[in-house]
């Protein structure tokens, strides 16, 4: 792995290279034009807006020669102004995972490997001529089952996972220097934590194995929406995925007036309860949902594909994602500011109340707006670019979120332009709650906050014991600390329920002393 992670770095600065000696050359050759045309202002102002698209072009084009995780490493920053410039963001929206098309013969020997020599039995036919699609980890052929039945098979690239760990090795030890050397950035957007929980998502895509677990949770999950689908997982190896064909084409291509206005909105609700459901329910979301992973058919269902990059929320994490969109939803600038801080980190240098005036001037202008009217995606990255400069630290997880939920919203834009995020969630709230409500009276959670009551009745008396020497030192100080949102913010000014809490279990202590006395 050591020697792999050497010629990946140095495969990196060699791209680094050329793109700063093309920059460099093109520098020094727009400096002898200008001097020699002698360029009026705005010349010079359109000419640097050129070429600031010339170098947002040329590092799209390194990031795509660099391979599969630096294309989703690109894709992902196009979402964080707070990261990127403006230019780089309009043209890493652009990335695509799509390579040249390698013979199948260069397939074979993985075939062989995951399935065996006999593998052709396997298949009554393999169309080997034109691959299905054609991306940097794999490339996916139409095959006929024995029986007839058409599926597909999904085949990795020999040596791609190496790589990619590779990568992520080397990307690692540059959040580390990232963090050493520029604290104050670190601070305000934690680097390694941000691309700890890309790696995590894309780990499923080295081994199809965990792609297929991926799926038949899915379609456990699915079954409750009746438009929507995920393909069956015919048999699976680390290397091999084969799988029932999804029907239709992508939603990207196909003519919405083929479909009634019933079965396009029906798809485009059901897609975005289905995601809102893996965000605050099951945890677990589809984090590449983009337009050529959802496949329709006028008259049948709407199937999302490629589960190979899938996000999990823990449960804290989830249940503070809930409240910034019921806070949207309901067009409250000030609570969207609150959610999103409490959900994030602040800062030495954070300022709420300016953040909390940004809010209210961003939320009433998406708060009810149709898909047709409001790019959601750019809002949110809007949000993350007024988090940042105000000194709020954005949650880890709010980059796969955003990824996640900005692909979402450009599928069902192609299907249902006219539909509302925010009313499809006010629809969706209720049995989000109830579900919500069920796991916390659930015997599991019952049992463990038994556990945390009789963890404190335990620790209670040793506590107490201090507590009353320090009174009678007169030294008492009774300091109780939550993180919570500061007054300036409209937070409460009650004492946090932890404190009433222990104030509540002391007096319960101290009269049962006075009793057994």
């Amino acid at each position: 792995m050591r020697a792999l992670v050497g010629d990946r770095l140095r495969l990196v600065v060699k791209v680094l290279g050329s793109l700063i000696a093309d920059e460099v050359g093109h520098t020094a050759r727009e400096r002898g034009r200008s001097r020699r045309d002698g360029r009026s202002p705005a010349e010079a102002e359109k000419a640097s807006a050129g070429d600031a698209q010339r170098r947002a072009r040329a590092v799209r084009h390194a990031l795509e020669s660099l391979g599969p995780f630096y294309v989703k490493l690109g894709q992902i920053l196009s979402t964080r102004p707070d990261m990127v410039p403006q230019s780089m963001i309009a043209e890493f929206q652009n990335l695509h995972d799509q390579v040249d098309v390698q013979p199948f013969s260069t397939f074979e020997p993985v075939l062989e490997r995951d399935l065996g020599a006999d593998w052709k039995l396997r298949f009554d036919d393999i169309d080997t001529e034109r691959p299905l699609g054609a991306a940097s980890l794999a490339q996916v052929y139409r095959v006929t089952l024995p029986g007839g039945r058409p599926a597909v098979v999904k085949i990795q690239r020999p040596a791609i996972r190496e790589a990619v760990q590779a990568d992520m090795a080397l990307l690692r030890r540059a959040a580390r220097i990232v963090a050493r050397v520029a604290p104050r950035f670190n601070e305000v957007i934690d680097v390694e934590a941000m691309l700890g929980s890309i790696f995590d998502a894309m780990e499923p895509e080295l081994d199809f194995t965990g792609e297929a677990h991926n799926m038949e949770e899915a379609r456990e999950t699915v079954r409750d929406f009746r438009t929507l689908a995920v393909p069956e997982v015919l048999s699976a190896t680390p290397r091999v995925l084969v799988q029932s064909m999804a029907p239709g084409m992508s939603v990207r291509h196909l003519d919405r007036s083929s479909f009634s206005d019933s079965e396009r909105t029906g798809i485009g609700k059901d897609l975005l309860r289905f995601m809102y459901r893996g965000y605050f329910v099951h945890r677990t979301f589809h984090a590449d949902p983009h337009a050529g992973n959802v496949f329709a058919l006028p008259g049948g269902q709407a199937t999302l594909i490629d589960w190979g990059m899938v996000g999990r929320l823990d449960k804290r994490t989830s249940l503070q994602l809930l409240p910034l969109l019921m806070a949207l939803a309901q067009n409250d600038g000030h609570g969207l500011a609150r959610a999103w801080a409490d959900m994030g980190k602040l800062t030495a240098w954070a300022n709420l109340p300016a953040f909390a005036a940004d809010m209210a001037a961003l939320v009433p202008k998406i708060a009810n707006a149709s898909l047709d009217e409001l790019n959601f995606g750019v809002s949110l990255t809007t949000v993350l670019e007024k988090a940042t400069k105000r000194g709020i630290g954005s949650a880890p997880a709010i980059s796969l979120l955003g990824k996640s939920f900005a692909n979402l919203e450009g599928s069902v834009r192609c299907l249902a332009p006219e539909l509302s995020l925010a009313e499809i969630f006010k629809g969706e709230v209720r049995g989000i709650v109830l579900s919500l409500l069920g796991e916390f009276i659930s015997m599991e959670q019952l049992a463990r906050t038994a556990m945390d009551l009789m963890v404190t009745a335990s620790t209670s008396p040793e506590q107490l014991r201090g507590l009353l020497a320090d009174t009678a030192n007169r030294r008492f100080a009774l300091q109780i600390h939550q993180p919570r949102t500061p007054p300036s913010m409209g937070g409460d000014r009650r004492p946090p329920y932890g404190g009433l809490l222990a104030l509540g279990a002391m007096a319960v202590l101290l009269d049962h002393r006075r009793r057994s006395r």
